[in-house]
């Protein structure tokens, strides 16, 4: 069965056609406005129409950055989107009619997903997924289930709290994991490090074109591939935070494998190096216990639509 999978951003939406084997079949894209949320279930709307005209559709899975409903029927709570108690998938199903199947998940649950079943995890049954980009996102399968937990809203692991009066988060607290092992994380210590020494950060410089606050994650990243000194020190720290945290986690959830996602995730070892290095220096009884591997996410920026996808279809 075909199912659609869509992805749901602050101010577009991507979709695609999803086979049973994690195979898009077709996508398109529509643009949204956050603070206007039947503009997204008028778009969600749209791609279906313009998807089932051409293939054969028996599900939709909605991808959602934000706290789901146990029952997978809405949203809770959205930081960047105008969702409050949001029924999405009523919302959405009186403008298409009664016709398919429509499941709300998690975004970062479902690139997880993806990972587990179709990408670098799909030879464990337990793993733990980072998606790494503005924030810091988290799924965990465990025993081949995904856990969401009581109410939903399972695995929101950027938010433990690892340094107790640090950063302040927008989840409203302070010290999250996410303050520390996200890409925001790593262009707010970039910016201060361009004002501390500024002649030892002139290749960030230009590559932000002369601004510091137009400094990004993918500037770092490039140039720490060029050998630039101080954005491999910055990545280095970005990973040990990464794999220290990831060390805490792994007394709780034990997985085999842990899956490094997100935009960050395309600096490679300039990053995961030290976040093996940070996660064996934290490790709970290291030499004493199997570990688990720490690789970078297969599926790309499709998994959340991959995952959302093949969801919709349990």
């Amino acid at each position: 069965m075909h199912a659609i999978g869509v992805d749901i951003g602050g101010t577009k939406i991507a979709a695609g056609v999803v086979d049973e084997a994690g195979t898009i079949l077709a996508q398109t894209r529509r643009q949204t406005e956050p603070d206007h949320a039947a503009s997204i279930d008028a778009a969600i709307a749209d791609v279906y129409a313009e998807l089932s005209a051409s293939y054969e559709i028996g599900a939709i899975g909605l991808a959602a950055a934000g706290f789901v409903s146990a029952d997978r029927s809405g949203v809770l709570f959205a930081p960047n989107i105008a969702w409050r108690d949001y029924p999405l998938r009523d919302n959405v199903a009186r403008l298409i009619g009664d016709k398919v199947d429509i499941v709300v998940e998690n975004d970062a649950n479902a690139a997880g997903w993806a990972e587990f079943r179709f990408g670098a995890a799909r030879d464990v049954d337990d793993m733990l997924t980072l998606t790494i980009g503005t924030g810091l996102g988290g799924a965990i399968v465990s025993n081949g289930e995904l856990v969401r937990g009581a109410w939903g809203v399972a695995s929101e692991i950027g938010h433990m709290r690892v340094v107790p009066g640090g950063h302040y988060c927008g989840c409203g607290h302070e010290g999250c994991w996410e303050q520390y092992a996200s890409g925001s994380a790593l262009v707010r210590d970039a910016q201060a490090a361009v004002l501390r020494d500024p002649g030892r950060a002139a290749r960030l410089l230009e590559l932000a074109g002369g601004s510091a606050d137009k400094l990004s994650g993918p500037h770092v990243t490039t140039a720490a591939q060029e050998g630039d000194e101080l954005a491999i020190e910055l990545l280095a720290e970005l990973g040990r935070w990464i794999g220290e945290g990831a060390a805490s986690a792994t007394a709780l959830l034990d997985p085999a494998l842990i899956v490094v996602g997100g935009g960050v995730a395309a600096a490679g070892e300039l990053l995961l190096a030290p976040a093996r290095n940070g996660f064996a220096s934290q490790l709970s009884g290291r030499g004493h216990r199997p570990e688990a591997a720490i690789v970078v996410a297969a599926m790309g920026n499709d998994a959340g639509m991959v995952g959302a996808a093949d969801l919709a279809r349990l």
